[in-house]
């Protein structure tokens, strides 16, 4: 066989079902030895970046790496904003790129290139994975193979990219070679000192939390978190990546914290007096910039896989170096004496009814977005997940969706790249087999819209929500608060297309709909068929900001709009 032949045999081998790509002269072998020699999938996107994203999709629905394919030059650097998004968000993914032969190779001449779309995409990608290689030689394609998905699944999940010339591709392999390569994994700590000192602090502390991050879904780690939560007693608050941690219905969730967190998490946050820390690096957008008063006296207890992460930010932490898997099934064979937490969550109870979702923009003309959050989970009850995009809508998607026990909610976190959605979704349904829906803003849904031609030709049932407010909402906001309402390029100069009339155009159904009083029926429509791909324009009012927000500088239990800002804040 030749190289192309192993790899397509070997990528079957490992679980890959599916394989995202565009076409390119230097992956041609590549995609013949899939669509001739194995049963994976072949998947052709309409954008290198659509590809990669879909790729990130599947790695996050299954825990196998998602794997993409682009040729060199151009198509291998359209990969890079979504290797980003799985390096930051903990996603396993291979990425498998066509070079030139090595012949046409520049080397150390002192030229920009020499073969046709030569690029070194090695340098490129390395800041942005686990690992970035090209291949040499064909007797090391098995060891490096093997190498990829081991770096891409062990200790925090994460891209690897192999750039693979084509003459090393089509050269003949006489028999298949299978190292076993050795992975450096995560020292994990005995954890019993740091399971005593937080049992004591249990037994002191009146107003426990624990802060549940997207670690807990990037280890795979959720169930066996959900019996410990269980057996520990603690209410528990949650990171945008953690939204899906706990069913919306759990007794022991509270909400979303973090810079659009709900008010009544972020309230909660600044009065707990025990902090544990699960799957979280505690990033700005979830403490605000003010990390002193974040620690403030009350104890924190944090759990990474990366020393580097730990008392970085917010110091004086008692941290754990392990992976959660390992932690929790230990935590969870220990005996626990729950706190008297009743005081304390009818506390919490009271806040959540105090400072509701649906009051945050309860004086907005039109449809208020939070609600219709609250409307789009009641239509989705068996969709297998929630893809969200970036902007407005992400926020209130993250605020107000109401997640059932198996359901998945997925955005980009660390990267923030709009155009995340819709082909993140496109593997999610591949994944799933099953609907997905889609939330974007009209600014986001037109970086891949070009996929709606990829969701016809594969008939998924994608439920498209595009939450249309006529401008990039999030920057527009941002403006208001510093550049006095100065809307350069946001709503100045910005404009969107009919979407409904886009989608009809691609053989998608498709409505808009305005009136809030339109909205329920609309939406029934959307999810009436189970099979079929719907698109639901819904247009919000222009001004509609995303509240609560923290004020940059401030405590975290202080939130836009009741202050302001003292602070210059990233958006």
């Amino acid at each position: 066989m030749i190289i192309a032949e192993y790899i397509a045999q070997e990528l079957q081998r490992r679980g890959v079902t599916h394989v995202f790509e565009l076409t390119g002269g230097m992956i041609t072998f590549l995609i013949d030895s899939l669509r001739e020699k194995s049963s994976v999938q072949v998947i052709s996107m309409h954008h290198e970046q659509g590809a990669a994203f879909a790729a990130e999709g599947m790695g996050r629905m299954t825990g196998v790496p998602g794997v993409a394919m682009a040729t060199s030059g151009p198509g291998a650097t359209n990969l890079l904003t979504a290797i980003g998004s799985c390096f930051f968000d903990s996603t396993p993914a291979v990425f498998i790129t066509g070079q030139v032969n090595r012949a046409e190779l520049k080397g150390n001449r002192a030229i920009r290139q020499l073969g046709f779309q030569e690029t070194d995409i090695v340098s490129m990608a390395l800041p942005i994975t686990k690992m970035a290689c090209m291949i040499e030689t064909p007797e090391l394609v098995p060891e490096m193979i093997e190498k990829a998905f081991r770096i891409a699944t062990s200790g925090r999940p994460g891209p690897v990219l192999l750039d693979i010339p084509m003459d090393v591709q089509r050269a003949e392999m006489s028999k298949p070679i299978r190292n076993t390569v050795a992975i450096p994994s995560v020292v994990n700590a005995d954890p019993n000192q740091f399971l005593n000192s937080l049992r004591t602090a249990l037994a002191q502390s009146r107003r426990p939390l624990v802060l549940a991050g997207g670690g807990i879904q990037s280890s795979r780690s959720v169930n066996i978190f959900r019996k410990f939560i269980d057996k520990l007693g603690i209410p528990v608050v949650h990171s945008l990546m953690g939204v899906d941690v706990l069913a919306y219905t759990d007794p022991y969730r509270v909400g979303l914290i973090g810079s659009y967190g709900n008010r009544w998490s972020n309230l909660a946050l600044s009065e707990c007096d025990l902090l544990l820390v699960l799957g979280s690096r505690l990033d700005v957008r979830q403490t605000g910039s003010d990390t002193a008063e974040f620690k403030g006296d009350r104890a924190i207890f944090h759990v990474d896989c990366e020393p580097g992460e730990m008392n970085n930010r917010v110091t004086g932490c008692e941290t754990l170096q392990s992976e959660l898997t390992p932690f929790l099934r230990h935590a969870s064979h220990q005996d626990w004496q729950a706190p008297n937490c009743a005081p304390w969550r009818e506390r919490l109870t009271h806040l959540r009814e105090q400072w509701t979702d649906l009051a945050e923009l309860k004086d907005i003309e039109g449809i208020n977005p939070n609600r219709l959050m609250h409307q789009i989970s009641d239509h989705a009850k068996n969709v297998a997940a929630f893809v969200a995009d970036v902007g407005q809508h992400q926020q209130w998607a993250a605020q107000s969706l109401r997640l059932g026990q198996h359901q998945r909610f997925m955005t980009s976190g660390g990267m923030g790249a709009m155009g995340f959605a819709l082909p993140t979704a496109i593997g999610c349904c591949l994944a799933a087999q099953s609907p997905v829906v889609v939330i974007a803003g009209d600014g986001g849904f037109q970086l891949n819209i070009q996929e709606l031609q990829t969701v016809v030709r594969l008939g998924l049932p994608l439920k498209m929500i595009v939450v249309n407010n006529g401008c990039h909402g999030m920057v527009r906001q941002f403006q208001e608060a510093y550049f006095k309402g100065r809307y350069h390029s946001t709503l100045w100069g910005y404009s969107a297309p009919d979407f409904a009339r886009i989608a009809n155009a691609y053989g998608i159904e498709s409505e808009a709909v305005e009136e809030s009083t339109a909205v329920d029926d609309a939406l029934a429509r959307c999810f009436s068929n189970p099979t079929a791909p719907y698109l639901l324009e819904a247009k919000v009012h222009t001004m509609a900001n995303a509240y609560p927000k923290l004020a940059f500088g401030r405590p975290i239990s202080q939130m836009e709009p009741h202050v302001k800002s003292i602070e210059m804040e990233g958006t």
